[in-house]
């Protein structure tokens, strides 16, 4: 029998975009990652071309959940382009982002094919993005590998992943929120649904269904180490500004 595990990411970066029912000239992001953008995520560090639907299907089979830990901001880019050999204008169009969010995304089945996932983000085939090319990740996106676990589980116990400077400025929320699919048996009347479960990534025949979405608070856990981490973060200049300018 094949054990059942969990792998954990931490999505973070200074803007994402995860458009679920983004058409033509409007791209518009949903306030939390999409099944269909992490598992695209996924694919693309195990180096899964765009057509290969049969390598997929393992991917898309795993259950999804994600944890706000920031929230962000919304922000909207009036988005200007010119072809790169011709010239000629592109279509004008709206394209939107979350700044400064971080998110703690999981993914629960057969732990053999996690184990290769979480392998393939250490050195990815294609270079991970958030939800758009534009939007690299700020950290490492690997958070984590658990083994004989559920996916609720491991979002109670990661702990609290919001930027230091956000820790800095706002108070420890009493709860997070978590955004998951309807666990086997659970009632189908206590969730939603979004067109977010995918079935080809080709770009010729793009194909989506729809997947379920349960909403439920979790007490939030102590940050790592309880202080500040000593990683990289790109807004920390921003304090010295702040402070000089008070």
């Amino acid at each position: 029998m094949s054990r059942t595990g969990v792998l954990a990411l931490r999505l973070a970066g200074p803007l994402q975009s995860w458009g679920a029912a983004s058409r033509f000239t409007r791209r518009t992001t949903e306030s939390a990652p999409t099944k269909s953008g992490v598992v695209g995520l996924l694919a693309a560090a195990a180096g899964i071309e765009r057509g290969d639907d049969t390598s997929l299907a393992p991917l898309a089979a795993l259950r999804f959940g994600v944890r706000v830990d920031q929230p962000g901001t919304r922000i909207r880019d009036f988005h200007t382009a010119h072809h790169g050999v011709t010239g000629a204008s592109m279509p004008l169009s709206e394209r939107f982002y979350l700044a400064d969010a971080v998110f703690v995304a999981a993914l629960e089945g057969d732990h053999t094919l996690l184990t290769t996932l979480h392998d393939a983000l250490r050195t990815p085939a294609y270079p991970p993005y958030l939800g758009r090319r534009s939007c690299p990740p700020t950290e490492p996106v690997g958070l984590g590998l658990y083994a004989d676990t559920r996916l609720e589980d491991v979002l109670i116990r990661v702990p609290w992943q919001a930027s230091d400077w956000y820790q800095r400025r706002h108070p420890t929320p009493h709860t997070l929120t978590v955004l998951r699919e309807r666990a086997p048996g659970e009632p189908v009347t206590a969730a939603d649904v979004l067109r977010d479960q995918p079935v080809s990534f080709d770009a010729a025949h793009r194909r989506h269904t729809l997947r379920t979405i349960v909403t439920t608070p979790v007490p939030t856990p102590v940050p790592a180490g309880g202080g500040p981490r000593d990683t990289h973060d790109p807004f920390a200049a921003l304090d010295v500004l702040e402070d000089d300018s008070a």
